[in-house]
């Protein structure tokens, strides 16, 4: 997701929260100590009726963007600090378990709404630290290193140090790079394979896999039924997240190149690795695509953000209006979050293989 225009957030401290989760441990802990030993004295009336441990199979533990996850036992207050990776654990059946959610771009996706309206939202935008502990989490997850890392809401080693596990989106580090000033550099094309991952890491750490599993093969079997029979080889395409002034354009690897692969059409700026480049528009223009596909986001954080306002935009400035995709009126509209490596990648390739067959540019 292109960077905002936000000014990092100051970095803190909290220690109450980590006490109240030590408490809160030690509860389980000295119930079972107490089952143990009444099963042991054969005084009970049930001896095979005792409540099973609730962390059985526990500790569980993920390697994540070359750390290692661990939970003691199934989270029950996981907070999620993007959009995206609260759409997968909503997705998941998990809405009971997680304490809040925060940087949303879109409206949750369609089907996910009456499990997102019983979670706190936190913020629209990148929450405090502070906010984000006063939630008091056991887990917090999020779809980038700029939201869960230096310079964003904490790094994963401050979580840490609180007893707070912290997840990062694989999408976000494999074949990536974070270390410079834009949205990253990808040296390897981002794949759905990634995501797939990402949704049984954190199946398995809930204790729902078959749920991941589920999610997974529905995913899997949607971008096999968009994409039967569709051949746009011929085809060029350019996505657009955002602002007007200097957009933000696909680059080859990231989310829009899983869409154009599947597709078999080609990116206009396939020519970048960055996630998310910011180009002129004579470059557009003189790329001129087939076809637009344009982020219609409801954040407020950069310019153009709706869809209505990029085409407001592309047809009245003199440099794009003449280009074929807009001579022609040929944009796709996609959520923020289609455009982001997550589970709703697989909403933009139904979305573009659709508008491709509409605009009749497949063979």
């Amino acid at each position: 997701m292109p960077a905002s225009s936000r000014a990092p957030r100051p970095v803190g401290f909290r220690r109450l929260p980590a006490l109240h989760r030590a408490v809160r441990g030690l509860v389980p802990l000295l119930a079972g100590a107490l089952l143990a030993a009444g099963c042991g004295s054969g005084t009970g009336t049930g001896g095979d009726s005792a409540a099973p441990d609730p962390a059985a199979g526990y500790p569980r533990t993920v390697r994540d963007c070359g750390r290692e996850v661990e939970v003691a036992a199934p989270p029950q207050r996981a907070v999620s600090l993007n959009q995206g990776t609260t759409e997968i654990l909503l997705s998941l059946g998990l809405a009971d378990r997680m304490a809040g959610t925060a940087t949303w771009t879109d409206p949750v996706m369609k089907g996910l709404e009456k499990a997102n309206e019983g979670v706190p939202r936190l913020a629209d935008d990148m929450p405090s630290f502070e906010t984000v502990l006063d939630a008091d989490p056991d887990f917090v997850a999020a779809s980038f290193a700029s939201t869960l890392g230096t310079g964003g809401v904490a790094t994963p080693e401050q979580f840490g140090e609180l007893g707070v596990p912290a997840y990062l989106s694989p999408s976000d580090c494999v074949g990536k790079d974070n270390s410079g000033d834009g949205d990253g550099v990808r040296s390897e094309p981002f794949t759905m394979d990634t995501v797939y991952r990402e949704v049984r890491d954190l199946a398995r750490l809930f204790d729902v896999e078959e749920r991941g599993e589920k999610l997974v093969a529905d995913l899997k079997a949607r971008v096999k039924k968009a994409t039967s029979g569709v051949d746009a080889s011929d085809v060029t395409l350019m996505y657009w997240f955002a602002n007007s002034t200097s957009p933000y354009m696909g680059g080859c690897c990231g989310a829009p190149g899983v869409m154009t692969r599947a597709v078999g059409g080609k990116n206009a700026m396939d020519d970048t690795h960055d996630e998310w480049p910011q180009v002129g528009w004579e470059t557009v223009a003189d790329r001129d695509p087939d076809v637009l596909v344009l982020g219609d986001l409801t954040r407020r954080s950069q310019t153009a953000e709706t869809a209505a306002k990029k085409i407001e935009f592309l047809e009245s400035d003199p440099v794009t209006r003449n280009m074929t995709a807009v001579r022609e009126k040929r944009y796709v509209l996609l959520s923020g979050q289609a455009m982001n490596p997550t589970i709703r990648t697989v909403e933009g390739v139904e979305q573009v293989a659709a508008a491709l067959r509409e605009y009749g540019l497949t063979r």
